[in-house]
């Protein structure tokens, strides 16, 4: 708070900067910092952008970003820049609450800011009441329930943008199925030529960098509208692959293994009968007797 010329904080491990309400130092405009705590913006109606680790985030109509600790911030030199609010707090606020434990489940955390959640306007309602909340419970003297009451508003607010994003995965539909014809498109590719067999299988890491979106991202959206995940994606490409290769070819299940990009067949023999329930040799035999 010293940085942004503001008081300190009533609660030392919690703090929500109400941008309508207080006046922002620029002394560091354009300098960058490296988060030691959690960060979370929401903007109602602003036209700017606000740069976060190598992107800018563009709010347009209003929405919400999530920086996690250890993620870089440019503080913004522009005045119009700064509405809504920003809440931060440090990882110790969490010790002992079972918040701690599961914090990790929300993905959006870890997600770009291209991937930054976009918000109806009910939806930006419903998040300043819990933001409001926050701020009330604030004004309140620390005593021994300030933690617990404050972690649950914190989950409160996680959980709602969990369901938002959820919506928005949904309502952004040819976007996003815009993005899983690509990325099948890319797994075909590694899977048909000498890709695998050069460097080895995919990971989901692998596969969003090519399609320049977030690991979490890209999983939690692909949860979200297919149930699977990136890395249960991978697989099936792989294994209709494989199918193809023992039925058309007359390679051994070790050449194939090896085309794929297995470095043990055995792991290929493994995968394939956990997503089969068959053996590549039974496969092959049943594909052989049918035809």
């Amino acid at each position: 708070m010293k940085r942004l010329g503001l008081a300190p904080p009533a609660h030392p491990l919690i703090s929500l900067v109400n941008y309508d309400k207080d006046t922002i130092s620029l002394r560091d405009a354009g300098n960058w910092f490296l988060l030691d705590f959690y960060k979370i913006t929401f903007k109602r109606d602003f036209n700017g952008s606000v740069k976060y680790g190598p992107g800018t985030y563009d709010f347009k109509e209003g929405g919400m970003a999530f920086l996690a600790p250890g993620q870089s911030v440019q503080m913004p030199g522009d005045r119009e820049d700064y509405q809504g609010y920003a809440l931060y707090f440090h990882p110790s606020l969490l010790t002992g609450q079972p918040l701690a434990q599961h914090i990790y489940q929300y993905g959006f955390f870890d997600y770009t800011v291209a991937e930054s959640l976009y918000l109806s306007d009910k939806e930006k309602q419903t998040v300043e009441m819990v933001f409001q909340a926050i701020a009330s419970e604030l004004e309140n003297q620390i005593d021994q329930f300030s933690d617990k009451v404050l972690v649950s508003l914190l989950e409160l607010l996680f959980d709602h943008s969990d369901r938002f994003y959820h919506r928005q995965f949904h309502t952004r539909k040819n976007l996003h199925h815009e993005l899983i014809t690509r990325m099948n498109d890319c797994l075909e590719s590694h899977f048909d030529g000498s890709c695998a067999t050069v460097n080895g299988l995919p990971s989901p890491q692998d596969i969003a960098a090519h399609l320049n979106v977030s690991q979490r991202y890209l999983s939690d959206m692909l949860r979200s509208l297919t149930g699977k995940t990136t890395q249960q994606h991978i697989h099936l490409a792989l294994i209709e692959k494989a199918k193809i290769l023992l039925n058309s070819t007359g390679l051994t299940t070790a050449e194939i293994a090896y085309q794929l990009g297995f470095e043990h067949p055995q792991s290929f023999h493994k995968l394939f009968k956990q997503r089969t329930h068959i053996t590549p040799v039974q496969f092959r035999r049943d594909m052989l007797n049918k035809n």
